[in-house]
């Protein structure tokens, strides 16, 4: 043990080590602080920058919204009818018949559009809208809400269309409305006829479909099946309901493995599953979903790795499939089919819905029938050439397009839409052929030299145009398939061979049918519906 003399000796050394380590830690700190003064302004001054840019793009967005809604609520005023320009008469108005009137300069043409409804329906989400996923004037367009922003105005008749002449080039127009006017009958002429009516369901002469089958194709069709659906539910938990016919009641029958019946079979399962269970406890667990498929897979369109993945997951939602199935008769309450082993079977249902091919329309039969056989010789449909010109029809006067047309390509919404688009810019390049001709026969220029000048004329490089998006068109390449599945899962086969599936491919497949809707107004009304969904759940009330 040190002395005390020494301990006190040695403390003024001590104290003065301890004093300039303080002074030296303090002078640390002090300059530490003031570097990190120094380097929070700059920092304050980005997240300012920061903030100004996001509100000024915040601005700037709600600024062309604003405008965008404005211009939808107030078109332009548009030329009147021309006697001296030729007439289009359009049938219908469904995915052909729009894309061919939103990109037709109808500045060059007199337009009728004739079909018995006055709105075009997005039909690649009706299935949702019989569940209650999206309401169903969300993807309904008013078709005034496009005529009325072309250049020149076009005559609307809502009403269906009777009987098409080739030879005098007339249509019979029959007004549909339940309230009509002493005039319910009317010929239009034309001197080009565009056939978009679609397809109605194919039966296959199968005897009681049109009697006890629900279809999926139409806007009613979605409120039919809709109001079958809750009536199904409401009668199982009807007092002192038999187990029986519960269980009848409450399996809930699709016919048809193609996207349309797929998807419906997804969203009635999330329906069920997500909503029903909540609000009918007593009908709860008692759900089955059939699907009946006459091939041996569903999706046929899709590869097989998308369809092993999609017949998985039904798997694990109990979703039963029924490849190799065909339904032979359907009754009131079951339906007889000859199942995989080629045995006839009884299955009972509550609801029914119907989702097979397509079958032309009394309209397109009929005409068909008045053009020479040995080119129209199609029974799903009108036979065209590469211009989709009808076949047989007199000076090349009538062209199809859509569900209506018999080609090579599968009858999608992607294939008529594109097919509108093309006839579209065929009409623009016939008339700016036409101005140029009538620019040379001016000139004093007769026939002959007509015939032999236009080849050189810069104008019939519209002609040259159409011919190569002929090519261009006979060549069309697939931009892909998209299909919903269920429990928020979807399947998307892309070009590339990109295959692509799950949780993740849903949003895109949300995304893509979102981007592809043909205004804002539809966009945000959809967009809305899916938001509500998610918070609020399903509506389970009826109209």
């Amino acid at each position: 043990m040190l002395p005390t003399s020494r301990l006190v000796s040695h403390t003024p050394l001590f104290m003065k080590r301890v004093s300039s380590q303080v002074v030296s830690l303090s002078q640390y700190v002090s300059g530490s602080s003031s570097s990190v003064a120094a380097n929070s302004a700059p920092k304050g001054t980005r997240f300012k920058w920061t903030k100004r840019i996001l509100t000024a793009g915040a601005v700037v967005g709600v600024a062309i919204f604003a405008y965008t809604v404005y211009e939808l609520r107030h078109p332009l005023p548009q030329f009147e009818w021309d006697p001296s320009k030729k007439t289009v008469a359009v049938l219908g108005t469904g995915w052909g018949s729009v894309s061919f009137l939103k990109d037709l300069d109808t500045d060059n043409y007199n337009v009728v559009l004739v079909s018995p409804r006055a709105y075009f329906l997005f039909t690649p989400l009706l299935p949702s809208c019989t569940v209650g996923t999206i309401e169903l004037r969300s993807i309904m367009q008013p078709i005034r809400f496009i005529t009325r922003f072309k250049k020149r105005e076009i005559l609307f008749v809502e009403g269906n269309c009777t009987n098409v002449d080739p030879d005098t080039q007339t249509i019979t127009v029959e007004d549909n409305s339940e309230v009509r006017g002493e005039v319910s009958t009317q010929k239009i002429k034309y001197d080009y006829l565009v056939m978009g009516v679609g397809a109605e369901n194919a039966t296959f002469g199968i005897p009681g479909v049109k009697e006890h089958a629900s279809f999926l194709k139409e806007a009613w069709d979605a409120r039919r099946i809709r109001s079958q659906l809750l009536d199904c539910l409401e009668s199982a938990a009807f007092p002192g309901q038999t187990e029986a016919e519960k269980e009848r009641l409450l399996h809930m029958v699709v016919v048809g493995g193609g996207p349309t019946g797929v998807e419906y079979a997804a969203e009635l399962h999330d329906f069920l599953h997500e909503d029903i269970t909540t609000w009918y406890p007593e009908v709860a667990g008692k759900f089955k979903i059939t699907l009946v498929e006459a091939t041996p897979h569903v999706l046929g369109m899709f590869s097989k790795d998308l369809i092993a993945y999609t017949e998985k997951v039904f798997a694990e939602n109990k979703v039963a499939i029924l490849n190799n199935t065909a339904v032979k008769e359907v009754r009131s309450k079951e339906i007889v089919v000859l199942n995989k082993d080629k045995q006839l079977d009884t299955i009972p249902y509550g609801l029914l819905v119907w989702a097979t091919g397509n079958a032309p329309r009394p309209l397109v039969s009929d005409l068909i029938s008045k053009l020479p056989k040995d080119v129209q010789n199609q029974r799903r449909g009108l036979v065209t050439d590469e211009w989709l010109r009808v076949r047989g029809a007199p000076r090349g006067s009538i062209f199809a397009l859509g569900d209506c047309s018999a080609t090579k390509w599968a009858p999608t919404a992607q294939v008529a839409s594109r097919q509108g688009a093309y006839l579209a810019n065929l009409f623009g390049n016939m008339a700016s052929l036409k101005r140029e001709r009538t620019i040379l026969m001016e000139e004093g220029k007769n026939e002959t030299d007509v015939l032999e000048s236009l080849p050189h004329s810069p104008l019939l490089l519209g002609l040259r145009i159409s011919h190569e998006h002929c090519v261009l068109w006979n060549s069309y390449t697939h931009a892909g398939s998209l299909a919903y599945i269920g429990n928020e899962k979807a399947i998307a086969d892309l070009p590339g061979n990109i295959q692509l599936g799950g949780m993740l491919t849903f949003y895109f497949w949300r995304s893509a049918y979102l981007s592809n809707l043909f205004t804002m107004r539809n966009r945000v009304l959809v967009a809305f519906d899916w938001t509500k969904c998610k918070i609020f759940g399903r509506d389970i009330g009826r109209e």
